[in-house]
């Protein structure tokens, strides 16, 4: 059964839905739950800071209706008669003319929308990141599978010429069980190579919203090329641009505009309200009428502690956001340097992986050419089809690990690097 779902599955793809890398990009963003709330954050830190600057210009407002009735006559103090019902309808509006508090909102919801971009960009990357590790992975394994199958196809050509051998009396029936083996191991291998495969784009199908697999459309094989920045220009790329390193830096300036309104509390505060009610006893009042302006100046004194408390905890919030945004500055070096190098050790692998590939498979056909003249050992044969295996696995892994490498990178700088 394994080998046939080896030998099926290839042939399946052309039947299978495809996607191109931008095209999985772009649908995995709009499915993922974790982007999709990052766009949430954005919105709400949006209106958060329109609310905060509307309170500059625009009061609060309310208005309501109290409609009562009395199971007895009463003297309605509004109309100044008896009567049984009473409709009130107020209009009120109430406008801060001086608060700290006010003035630290705006700061903190300017940051706090800083954050929320900061984050949905970070967010994307790292997306677009998951994406291209699953689309890379059905590559991968497509591309290990063909290796595989050259594998067991080798296999099979060597058991040939080795019972060919045997049944002519110039080689022992211990090179044709060797190869037995080998083909067997063959066999398992493709077979368990198939089985990623088929799970791989069951992978990328959920993550592009399909409700089956999905296969990758192929990308070129050509070289990385270097990177058009010095890692230098990377570290101070991340400090300034960097999404995770953003978001630090508006979170101190939002903590420490949180505890500046928490201190202002200790300032007066300065209110203008005003308010008009109708009376009568009937909807629509027009009894009686009254409006009032109020000028009010408040300063707490004593809370019971809840303004203290709140100063601490503001206090220790923004010491802990300061704390952060230096660790992560600090770290910044390392991180950048991390990504950068992976990416350079996996671009100098990949060329070194081609040329082991290239070593690799002349020793093999010499080895096989030796076998077949008998001048070599089976065993001598089957490390030389081992080794080229092994070597086209390695040139598989290492080219998509360079370009995974390359997202690491890209989500740490929040830019792309190239088309």
């Amino acid at each position: 059964m394994l080998g046939v779902l080896a030998i099926a599955l290839p042939l399946a793809v052309d039947t299978l839905p495809s996607v191109s890398l931008g095209e999985a990009i772009a649908r995995a963003a709009r499915l993922d739950p974790a982007y999709v709330g990052a766009l949430g954050q954005v919105d709400n830190a949006a209106w958060a800071r329109r609310a905060a600057r509307l309170a500059f210009i625009v009061p609060s407002l309310e208005v309501g209706v109290d409609a009562t009735k009395y199971s007895s006559p009463f003297f309605n103090a509004g109309t100044g008669q008896p009567g049984i019902s009473a409709v009130t309808t107020h209009v009120a509006a109430s406008y801060e003319v001086l608060s700290v508090r006010k003035i630290a909102d705006l700061a903190a919801t300017d940051a706090g929308h800083e954050a929320a971009a900061a984050g949905e960009l970070a967010q994307r990357f790292q997306t677009a990141m998951a994406t291209e590790a699953d689309y890379y992975d059905v590559l991968a394994n497509q591309e290990l599978l063909r290796v595989a199958t050259e594998r067991l196809n080798r296999a099979r050509e060597q058991l040939a010429v080795a019972r060919a051998r045997v049944t002519q009396g110039v080689a022992v029936q211990t090179d044709s069980l060797q190869v037995a083996l080998e083909e067997t191991r063959a066999e398992i291998d493709s077979a368990r190579q198939a089985v990623s495969l088929a799970v791989a784009r069951l992978q990328l199908g959920r993550r592009v919203g399909a409700a089956g697999p999905v296969a990758a459309q192929p990308l070129d094989t050509l070289p990385a090329p270097a990177l058009p920045i010095s890692l230098e220009e990377g570290v101070r790329l991340a400090l300034h641009e960097g999404p995770q390193y953003r978001i630090a830096r508006a979170n101190e300036r939002a903590a420490s505009a949180l505890l500046a309104g928490a201190r202002g509390t200790y300032l007066p505060e300065l209110t203008l309200s005003g308010e008009n009610e109708h009376f009568d006893t009937h909807f629509f009042p027009e009894a009686r009428s009254l409006s009032l302006v109020t000028f009010r100046v408040s300063m707490p004194i004593w809370t019971g502690g809840a303004r203290e408390i709140a100063i601490s905890e503001a206090r220790v919030n923004r010491d802990v956001a300061r704390a952060a945004r230096e660790d992560g500055e600090r770290a910044a070096r390392r991180d950048v340097t991390e990504a950068y190098e992976t990416y350079t050790t996996a671009r100098d692998n990949y060329a070194l992986s081609i040329r082991a590939l290239a070593t690799a498979a002349e020793n093999f056909r010499v080895q096989d050419q030796r076998y077949r003249a008998g001048a070599a050992t089976i065993l001598e044969l089957v490390d030389a089809q081992v080794q080229l295996t092994q070597a086209g696995s390695d040139v598989v892994q290492t080219r998509y690990a360079t370009r995974l490498a390359l997202a690491g990178l890209e989500a740490i700088l929040g830019r792309r690097l190239f088309r």
